[in-house]
């Protein structure tokens, strides 16, 4: 459990007792949650031709909807970055490492509770050479991350706990640039699920599996449906309720 958690029943009083705690009380009681993946944390918006697009209004986003099926307990942090790796650089763009901006976000947006992390698509790139178990070993490093960032920059807030998504697979691309760019990722994407939970296992962290509710239903073979959408943020609503409950416990 984070400080920030154990924080909430610390200051939990009547305002009789401490009229100047109420509204640091109802701050303090919001779980905060980091959700840091790539375009389908973004919301991007599957079009035939690829790009360019615009993104899925917020209330629309698998995010946005999960934060309504929470409630007002709960905060919401978005961090989606279009084409972003778990731990490989791109050859192209040098933004897109989610390794090397993960730490500074995480001490950004300090007290968290929760970090889901949903990365693994762009792996499957054919560029990158990268293998199922190696996709899952980026993810490994991004999970430690979260595990050792107790501190941020000069706080007393403790690390979150972690939730490890694995994306669905990819479907079948149309587009030839991204056939070519994709080739061979629908295959290691349908075996990320078996890799992530191998690795949650392992490091102790708690897992869900997006393609046991969804498939890629997006234009493009890559990016989510207005209904993935619903669908991925109402299982995560409740993969974290889940979450929650053993924590209180």
């Amino acid at each position: 459990m984070s400080t920030f958690g154990a924080c909430r029943r610390v200051v939990g009083r009547t305002p009789s007792q401490h009229p100047f705690l109420v509204q640091l009380n109802e701050v303090l009681m919001a779980r905060r949650i980091l959700c840091f993946g790539d375009s389908l944390t973004w919301g991007w918006i599957a079009v035939r031709e690829g790009a360019p697009t615009t993104r899925f209004p917020y209330p629309e986003r698998w995010t946005g909807i999960m934060a309504s099926r929470l409630g007002s307990d709960y905060e919401i942090v978005e961090e989606g970055l279009s084409a972003r790796t778990t731990a490989i650089d791109d050859p192209v763009d040098p933004r897109l490492n989610g390794s090397a901006y993960l730490p500074s976000a995480l001490a950004s947006h300090l007290p968290l509770d929760l970090v889901i992390i949903m990365l693994g698509t762009n792996d499957a790139k054919s560029y990158y050479h990268r293998t199922p178990y190696e996709i899952a070993l980026g993810m490994s490093k991004l999970v430690g991350q979260v595990l050792t960032s107790t501190g941020g920059v000069g706080t007393v807030y403790g690390a979150p706990q972690v939730l490890v998504v694995a994306p669905p697979p990819l479907a079948p691309v149309a587009d030839p640039w991204l056939q070519g760019m994709f080739e061979g990722g629908r295959e290691k994407t349908m075996e990320l699920a078996t890799q992530y939970r191998s690795l949650a296992n392992f490091m102790k962290v708690d897992f869900f599996d997006a393609g046991s509710v969804i498939s890629t239903g997006g234009l493009d073979g890559i990016h989510f449906s207005a209904k993935n959408n619903v669908d991925l943020g109402y299982a995560l609503a409740n993969q974290v309720f889940e979450i929650f409950s053993r924590t209180a416990q």
